[in-house]
């Protein structure tokens, strides 16, 4: 089942505090979950987690701060203040050239119109960037070809020392929701509810630096695209406002599977159609997604659902994680799951055995 582990709500903790261990929640045995622990530093919306190593992972949201946390324990190992609102991205960052110290380093991008550079070892802030026209509002690093994106509302090109190689045109108001590369150096960019691929072209002896083309737009998905995420070498999925589940070919942009509406296990009913239309909108947005080799574990509106790859369908379910909609979800070591909220709390979650679950067969929608 899932069991909590950490999280907790919006009054804040002193640095190195450990939160007490609290186990919430009845018995589930159709959820492989089990909540571990439940985490206190921020102050408001929790909306990104980012796995450091094997002991650490950070956690960011709207009071523009980075909290650093020992995955084991739960304790608060730093706080990184610098951004002046709420933050609207982050990422690992590979170790600066200029550097003596190969020190793990994150990038975090804000509504402030600036991306930052931290050293969370030290909790010292490396680099700053403000040359931003508009708020960059996702990240992305493709170390094969040793630069990172930026999207907002244009997509930018830089390489690792923050220097602007590139950018394309104005392409939306709404802007770049989430960035992922993909092979045959693209890229896949959600847009609103359209995704578009990019191809990067690096200088070569011909050309005098670097640029950007559009190559296709994709628009399968009915509303604005919130997730996008890589779950193999060989599929990407997405998730829309509405609930769409979409997973795609990485090779030729294809639709593999498609899951529309898939919380309502029996459309066909009168009372499951009186149901659905008494539900919000945000009760069944996919927020984001992480994976493993076999399943992709989705924040839906308050829940967090695991969908099998090979069964094409959902296996469990905890359908009240969190007290507000589940905003990111990341794997960490030892078989565990982190996600973070609008309730303001950071949750640790524990992966069963799959011996330990229950034989009884699990719904295959959502609600």
């Amino acid at each position: 089942m899932l069991r909590w582990l950490i999280g907790g709500g919006r009054e804040p903790q002193g640095l190195a505090e450990q939160s007490p261990l609290q186990t919430i929640g009845e018995e589930q045995t159709q959820n492989p979950y089990t909540e571990l622990l439940v985490l206190k530093a921020h102050h408001d919306i929790v909306r990104f987690l980012v796995q450091l190593d094997d002991y650490r992972f950070a956690s960011a949201g709207d009071d523009g701060i980075v909290v650093v946390w020992n995955a084991q324990t739960g304790e608060k190992l730093l706080e990184l203040n610098g951004h002046t609102q709420k933050i609207t991205a982050i990422i690992t960052f590979p170790s600066l050239e200029a550097c003596e110290e190969k020190n793990q380093l994150i990038l975090t991008a804000s509504a402030d119109r600036t991306v930052i550079v931290w050293d969370c070892d030290t909790g010292r802030q490396v680099q700053k960037v403000s040359c931003f026209q508009s708020t960059v509002k996702c990240l992305a690093l493709l170390q094969r070809l040793d630069v990172w994106l930026s999207g907002g509302n244009d997509l930018c090109v830089w390489n690792r020392k923050l220097d602007l190689l590139c950018k394309t045109s104005h392409l939306s108001d709404t802007g770049i929701s989430a960035l992922i590369e993909i092979p045959k150096n693209c890229v896949v960019a959600a847009v609103g509810k359209e995704l578009i691929i990019f191809r990067l072209v690096a200088p070569t002896e011909g050309s005098l630096g670097w640029d950007i083309l559009q190559v296709k737009r994709l628009l399968d998905h009915q509303d604005n695209i919130l997730s996008l995420v890589n779950v193999n070498d060989l599929s990407f999925v997405t998730g829309s406002h509405v609930g769409e589940l979409i997973i795609w070919d990485i090779l030729d942009w294809t639709v593999q599977a498609c899951e529309r509406n898939f919380w309502d296990p029996s459309p066909q009913l009168d009372t499951q159609q009186e149901i659905k239309l008494c539900q919000k909108p945000n009760d069944v947005s996919i927020h984001h997604f992480t994976w493993d080799e076999e399943n992709v574990f989705v924040a839906v509106g308050r829940g967090l659902y695991v969908y099998n790859l090979q069964m094409k369908r959902v296996i469990a379910c905890q359908k009240t994680a969190h007290d507000s909609n589940v905003l990111h979800v990341a794997k960490l070591p030892n078989r565990q799951l982190i996600s973070c909220s609008e309730d303001g709390s950071v949750r640790i979650w524990e992966l069963r055995e799959k011996q330990q679950l229950a034989a009884e067969p699990v719904p295959t929608g959502f609600f």
